[in-house]
């Protein structure tokens, strides 16, 4: 895992929430997808540097937050 800090604020990366985020936004992460790595940040706060995974890391945070 790395922790990337945008150049802006991550505006050019096409962000996304969860189905199963809280309809007011009070605890919300937004992902982005890329040929090569899956980012993280906080819905709140764009300007914050947010996390940034390899596909197959993702993948197996993923398969083990599900079963667990």
């Amino acid at each position: 895992m790395t922790v990337k800090t945008p150049a802006g604020d991550g505006s050019e990366l096409s962000w996304f929430k969860s189905s199963h985020s809280n309809p007011d936004g009070a605890a919300c992460v937004e992902v982005a997808l890329t040929s090569v790595s899956i980012r993280i940040r906080d819905s709140k706060n764009h300007h914050s540097p947010h996390l940034s995974f390899a596909a197959s890391e993702w993948a197996a945070f993923v398969s083990y937050a599900a079963d667990h």
